[in-house]
């Protein structure tokens, strides 16, 4: 009898903390989507105050990027402009920096730092930066693993009790998504320091406005830290579903 009761309490006792475990993801995941949230609305907000302040001499970002591509003796990328809103980035595949119409003909703080920010990964490419190289061969990979990971995954949960294996996959796939979000960290991160001391010395920014685009990029690496943050509490959460199969 003693025996009994002791095993009903050890089984008692694990499924609490399987349920804790469960209800402390979700907190964290909760947290994150928060944070997420009004880490978003805050940058959006300064974003559009820093962009009715201008730049030295009104240069736009587009002059921003080529005087940052010659500075840096880099003469092989074009500076083109995309459409859409927030559509900003380098493509290492063509050598072509895209800005959005706002940041290709604006003349303002956030069009200067998010331009500079973009050429920085230019500059990354051009000095064959072991983070960016990383992070563009995984590209292809994390392409077609964001294609099939929800499907995966979905099919895992439901079939988890009678092929758990196909739920690890969809584990494995998800954690190759994890693992690029984190490496996305150092090379964006690392960008905007190289745009920040530019724009420093080549005197587009003044010592009014240098903080100013620092604290624009700064806010928006944050946004990178609590993608790459959610990203790894949604992955334990499928691997704590994963642990718990029959």
């Amino acid at each position: 009898m003693l025996q009994f009761s002791t095993s009903y309490c050890v089984i008692v006792a694990l499924n609490i903390k399987k349920e804790m475990q469960t209800i402390t993801i979700w907190i964290i995941f909760g947290a994150l989507m928060l944070l997420s949230f009004i880490v978003s609305r805050a940058l959006q907000s300064y974003f559009n105050k820093c962009a009715k302040i201008l730049t030295n001499e009104g240069i736009t970002g587009r002059e921003v990027a080529e005087k940052m591509l010659y500075d840096n003796g880099i003469y092989d990328v074009k500076v083109v402009s995309t459409g859409g809103s927030l559509t900003d980035h380098y493509n290492p595949a063509n050598k072509t920096i895209n800005l959005s119409y706002e940041v290709y003909n604006g003349n303002s703080v956030t069009a200067a730092a998010v331009a500079a920010h973009e050429t920085g990964h230019a500059v990354q490419h051009a000095h064959s930066y072991i983070w960016l190289s990383l992070r563009s061969k995984l590209v292809p990979v994390v392409n077609v693993s964001s294609r099939w990971v929800q499907w995966v995954l979905l099919a895992g949960i439901l079939l988890v009790n009678i092929f758990p294996y196909l739920l690890l996959a969809g584990i494995v796939l998800f954690g190759l998504t994890t693992l690029f979000s984190f490496i996305t960290l150092p090379v964006e991160i690392n960008a905007s320091r190289r745009a920040l001391v530019w724009m420093n010395s080549s005197n587009i920014t003044t010592s009014q406005t240098h903080p100013k685009a620092e604290k624009c990029l700064r806010m928006a690496a944050y946004t990178y830290v609590i993608a790459a943050l959610s990203s790894l509490a949604t992955l334990l959460y499928y691997v704590l579903i994963y642990s718990r199969r029959s």
